[in-house]
């Protein structure tokens, strides 16, 4: 619990001294994206540091002599897809970012009013999305979706809209399938073990977390099958 408690301590000075830099990024968008993701890659450094939890990305088995398709070499996730991943916790957050530094988000409306942060999540191009209404503007997402692809850059979804506990199975919210069908995007499912490791609550705890980078699903793939395949590895 020691190192718990002094991981938290430590990350909340962590982004306390990057405020300056992110204020600073706030002049230009693609200044902003790298302090962003650069932030997000300080973070994973943290983890290892302090408590002791490594990563390992694991991507989708090629049908060509059975070799890993590598990021910048995969068309699956070059910006013309939506990922639609697990979410336990901050760290598959991180590592995403890390992994797929061309990426965006789609958060609650409310993170993009945190001093500094907010702003710089907005300023690199991050989508909110405002929850208390019930019902969000899907065509207005839509567009927005697509002006950011087009500008090459990959939508990541958390389609059960909240973090989950290990063994936890939320049904998929169906906005995943509405953005896939409109603007006719293929779907990349991610799971993770992320929260054994780095839970919502409570302490913890050294290992290797894992990201598994699924095989694509077309863009009318089902919710059954697009779950199916984000907890086909998920804890």
């Amino acid at each position: 619990m020691f190192r718990t408690i002094l991981f938290k301590i430590t990350l909340g000075i962590y982004f306390t001294l990057w405020s300056p830099f992110l204020l600073i990024g706030l002049i230009s968008k693609k200044l902003s994206r790298k302090l962003v993701f650069a932030d997000a890659a300080g973070v994973l450094l943290l983890a290892r540091w302090i408590t002791g939890i490594k990563y390992e990305v694991h991507y989708p088995i090629t049908e060509e002599n059975g070799i890993p398709s590598l990021p910048d070499g995969n068309k699956r996730i070059d910006g013309k897809c939506i990922v639609a991943a697990k979410h336990m916790s901050i760290l598959e957050i991180a590592i995403i970012s890390k992994v797929m530094p061309n990426t965006f988000f789609i958060l609650k409306r409310e993170l993009l009013w945190i001093p500094i942060y907010g702003w710089a999540f907005w300023r690199c191009g991050m989508l909110g999305v405002n929850r208390a209404r019930g019902k969000t503007n899907m065509k207005k997402l839509a567009d927005d979706v697509e002006s950011r692809v087009l500008d090459g850059h990959t939508l990541v979804i958390f389609p059960e809209g909240t973090r989950a506990k290990p063994g936890q199975k939320i049904p998929l919210k169906r906005g995943l399938l509405l953005l896939a069908h409109t603007l006719k995007l293929p779907i990349l499912p991610v799971g993770t073990d992320a929260g054994l490791y780095w839970p919502k609550r409570g302490r913890m705890t050294p290992g290797t977390a894992h990201v598994w980078f699924e095989p694509l699903l077309p863009c009318n793939a089902s919710l059954d099958e697009i779950s199916d395949a984000i907890n086909r590895h998920s804890a």
